[in-house]
C-alpha cells in the first residue's frame, strides 16, 4: 500500500500558526500551582495521565489518539481510564508546529473524560514531546496544557536543537556523565535560560529523556514527577498510552500492520518502549 501524507501548509498558514502560538504562550504558567507539587514526595497526587498518537506506517493521515490515566504512585498496568479513538489527521507534520497536527484530538479526549468520568480527571498530563524547549517556547506540552488548563510536562526522547543547543561532543560527554538512574544536567540555551533538564531515567538504558515545563508546573517538580513514573526508560503513563494506541490500531484493522509513534523524533522509527 502506498503511503499517504498530508499536503504541506502554505506560508500564510505557518505565519498564522506562529501567531497563535505567541498568543497562547502568554497564558503559560511555568511554576507549581497545585498543593501536591509542593510536597517532596508528591503527596496528594493520585492520578497521572499520558497521551499519545500512533500512526500506521506509511500513512500520515490515519492515527489513534490515546489518553490513559494511571493511579499514582502505584502506576498499575490496569489503568483507571483509557480512551483510544481512530482519527483522521489533515494537518501535515511541520517541525515546531506538531501541536496543530495532534493537540485537537488530545483536547477532545480530555473533554470526553471530563464529561464521562470527571472523578478520574488526571491531576497532571505527561506528553510525548516538548514544552518550553521549543523554537518559540511553546511546544506541544504547553499547547495542550493551556487549552485544557491542566498541569503538563513535556517528555522528549531526543534533543530539540534550539537556542544554541546542539548534539555536539560536549553534549555527548554530558550524557555519558549520567551514570545512574535519576542523574540529571540542565539544558542552558545561548540566551542564558534553562530550557529543560536531561534525565537518565532507567539504569538499563544510557539514552536520556529531555524534560521541559508544559504548563502549571516548575521544572524541578516536572523532573521529580517523571523520575517517579519510570519503570523503564519511558514514563509509564506515556508508555501505556503508546502501547494501547498501537494495539487499538492493530485490532481495528485486524492486521499486523506496522505502527509508529507520533512526535518529531519518532516518525522515522518506533519508540523504544522497554529500553
Amino acid at each position: 500500500m502506498a503511503g499517504r501524507a498530508a499536503e504541506p501548509p502554505a506560508d500564510v498558514t505557518l505565519r498564522r500558526w506562529a501567531r497563535e502560538q505567541a498568543r497562547l504562550k502568554a497564558s503559560v504558567v511555568a511554576e507549581d500551582t497545585e498543593e501536591w507539587q509542593k510536597d517532596s514526595g508528591l503527596t496528594g497526587l493520585e492520578r497521572v495521565g499520558g497521551v499519545d498518537l500512533s500512526y500506521i506506517k506509511g500513512d500520515d493521515t490515519r492515527a489513534c489518539a490515546s489518553l490513559v490515566v494511571l493511579s499514582y504512585p502505584a502506576l498499575e498496568v490496569t489503568v483507571l481510564y483509557e480512551d483510544c479513538r481512530m482519527v483522521a489527521v489533515s494537518a501535515p507534520y511541520v517541525p515546531g508546529f506538531l501541536a496543530f497536527r495532534e493537540v485537537p484530538f488530545l483536547v477532545e479526549a480530555v473533554q470526553r473524560l471530563q464529561q464521562e468520568e470527571p472523578k478520574l480527571k488526571p491531576q497532571v498530563l505527561l506528553v510525548d514531546g516538548n514544552g518550553l524547549l521549543h523554537p518559540r517556547g511553546f511546544g506541544v506540552a504547553c499547547h495542550l496544557g493551556v487549552l485544557t488548563d491542566l498541569p503538563c510536562v513535556g517528555v522528549a526522547k531526543n534533543l530539540l536543537q534550539v537556542d544554541g543547543l546542539v548534539r555536539d561532543e560536549l553534549h555527548r560527554e554530558q550524557v555519558h556523565s549520567l551514570q545512574r538512574e535519576g542523574d540529571t544536567f540542565p539544558l542552558r540555551g545561548a540566551s542564558g535560560g534553562v530550557l529543560g533538564m536531561v534525565l537518565r531515567s532507567y539504569n538499563n538504558s544510557s539514552k536520556p529523556l529531555y524534560i521541559s515545563v508544559g504548563h502549571r508546573v516548575c521544572l524541578e517538580t516536572a523532573v521529580r514527577l517523571v523520575k517517579s513514573c519510570c519503570r523503564y526508560r519511558i514514563p509509564e503513563p506515556i508508555r501505556q498510552a503508546d502501547i494501547r494506541s498501537r494495539e487499538y490500531i492493530r485490532k481495528q484493522l485486524c492486521s499486523p500492520l506496522e505502527v509508529i509513534s507520533s512526535g518529531p523524533e519518532s516518525r522515522k522509527k518506533e519508540a523504544e518502549l522497554d529500553d
